[in-house]
């Protein structure tokens, strides 16, 4: 069959349509590929940025404990309250009146100096005046720490807690003791013995938490287990 010059030219013009079409779609997938490369590159950069946020922000919580842990006065026992309340309070890092039930434990804690018990006060942790309290206190004298906080997961150390009341508490130092050649400085949670800076024990809830103070080898029966009342 011989193709007329019309038949041809329809011909030569299909096949440029197609040439074109391919070229726009070649063009297409080249530029939603450059898209996703894009999204995927913003997305694992967003990824790292979160990373890098939450690692700062748990390294500074760290640091702000570590600081503010264990600060307190070298005085002898018995120990009473601070005459500064809040001032105590914002040097453990904590603030008044920002308790809440986002977290809500207790703890018990006993302290043992030469065999004795050293009462840990009421009324840790709240201002007398204003009434307001932070997110870790004591309403009582029995050992019993209570912990109200306004946010989840909010860490609490023990030595946030002693600098509340104004007691020194380090890896060798109890308010005025000292952990020497003769004396030793210990904590112990639920009856085992805890290695390091007594002051950066984590609060966890219902635990059993003794400071140890007194000589050497001396035979002490530390306490292991306390028994929380229902709701505590």
């Amino acid at each position: 069959m011989t193709r007329t010059p019309s038949t041809s030219r329809r011909e030569r013009s299909e096949e440029i349509k197609k040439q074109f079409k391919a070229k726009e779609r070649r063009r297409s997938l080249a530029f939603f590929g450059a898209l996703t490369v894009v999204a995927a590159a913003l997305i694992t950069t967003a990824a790292i940025g979160a990373r890098n946020l939450s690692h700062d922000k748990g390294a500074k919580a760290s640091a702000n404990l570590q600081s503010s842990s264990g600060r307190g006065a070298e005085s002898a026992p018995p120990w009473g309250l601070p005459a500064d309340a809040a001032g105590r309070v914002k040097t453990a890092g904590l603030t008044l009146g920002q308790m809440g039930t986002a977290d809500h434990y207790h703890v018990h804690l006993d302290v043992l100096v030469d065999g004795q018990p050293v009462p840990l006060l009421a009324n840790i942790g709240i201002d007398p005046s204003s009434g307001q309290m932070s997110g870790l206190h004591t309403h009582s004298a029995d050992g019993l720490v209570h912990i109200e906080a306004g946010t989840k997961g909010q860490p609490f150390t023990l030595g946030q807690l002693f600098t509340e009341w104004n007691v020194r508490l380090t890896a060798d130092r109890l308010g005025s003791l000292a952990a020497d050649k003769k004396n030793t400085l210990a904590a112990y949670v639920n009856g085992k013995k805890v290695a390091g800076n007594p002051a950066m024990v984590r609060l966890v809830t219902h635990q059993e938490i003794a400071i140890v103070y007194g000589p050497k080898n001396a035979k002490i029966k530390v306490p292991s287990t306390f028994t929380f009342s229902a709701g505590e």
